[in-house]
């Protein structure tokens, strides 16, 4: 009964997942006009943008090959494979023996990959433009990444998501020095992976600073929505990382129904306050120079290494 149960679970948290992804994107949005004095976007308007692309025509390029039109199907599922290793409501899944945090870099690396060359395939300039940036954000994002991973694996003992925050969640709360760097550096990968100020604004289409939306703008209709959809679950996966590793208490350990809806509550409180105060960051910086986005991503990487030198100092004690 409870391997279905955890079956169930586990179906149950990609469909949230799939369902807030979009939701948590207006709501980064609507935070970011009202701190800007601008009229806010209704908190729907994601869902209406996906809505109406997924019923216009398609229209390719004469000489996309098969590589572009797959490649949306490709992104999605493994935004979506992702959402599934990610502990958002509870941390027993069947999932768990899967889900480690290396294999999930890589699933995101794989997600950039085809991105990259389906935004190549067509031979556009704007295309080639955005996958040649989005390559260099990657190469310098992913080593800080798996730093923030290791610090929290070396703490931990394990690299399964679920068993770093279960384990993580049983310590009594304590303010650890480790922890602090990493969930700062975390943060400006999380900025950057994201396409988000200061190295990225999605609101944008000059020629000069883009770099997400400048691989997208061959794609219409249902494959166009599908990268829209991935890109904002990309965002909420990436918010449920940062929960799991540096506040990962309030979510279920086990099966019943009074445990998952207060996980819910949990989830949903948490989405709220980190996507204002990822509005606010968005708000506080300026954009950087495309190729200022090194130096940004290298003080990411450091960060994270202070945080594990620092927590093998403690250890070493």
């Amino acid at each position: 009964m409870s391997h279905w149960l955890g079956w169930l679970n586990q179906v149950f948290e990609v469909l949230i997942a799939l369902a807030a992804a979009p939701i948590f994107l207006g709501w980064v949005n609507q935070c970011r006009a009202w701190l800007q004095n601008r009229s806010a976007p209704s908190l729907w308007q994601p869902y209406r943008g996906i809505h109406k692309l997924l019923h216009k025509e398609v229209v390719l390029a004469h000489n996309a090959s098969s590589l572009f039109r797959i490649a949306p199907y490709i992104v999605f599922g493994t935004m979506a494979a992702a959402a599934a290793m990610i502990p958002s409501l509870s941390t027993r899944l069947p999932f768990t023996s899967a889900a480690d945090a290396i294999a999930l870099v890589g699933l995101f690396a794989a997600a950039r990959m085809f991105l990259s060359l389906a935004a190549m395939d067509v031979g556009s300039a704007f295309g080639t433009l955005g996958a040649r940036r989005e390559m260099m954000i990657g190469f310098l994002a992913e080593p800080a990444l798996l730093m923030v991973i290791f610090v929290a694996s070396l703490m931990t003992a394990s690299t399964a998501l679920p068993l770093i925050s279960e384990r993580l969640s049983g310590e009594t709360l304590a303010i650890h020095p480790s922890l602090l760097f990493t969930a700062v550096a975390f943060g400006m990968v999380m900025l950057a992976e994201n396409a988000r100020i200061p190295v990225d604004n999605p609101a944008t289409h000059l020629e000069l600073t883009m770099i997400h939306e400048a691989m997208l703008l061959e794609y219409s209709a249902r494959h166009l929505a599908l990268m829209e959809w991935a890109a904002a679950l990309k965002l909420f996966n990436y918010a449920c990382i940062g929960m799991a590793l540096f506040v990962p208490w309030g979510m279920a350990t086990n099966y019943q129904a009074l445990s998952l809806a207060l996980a819910m509550l949990s989830l949903a409180v948490k989405l709220i306050i980190v996507g204002a105060a990822l509005a606010v960051v968005e708000t506080l910086s300026a954009k950087l120079r495309v190729f200022r986005a090194p130096e940004f991503l290298a003080t990411a990487f450091l960060l994270a290494v202070l945080g594990l030198l620092v927590h093998l100092l403690q250890v070493a004690r």
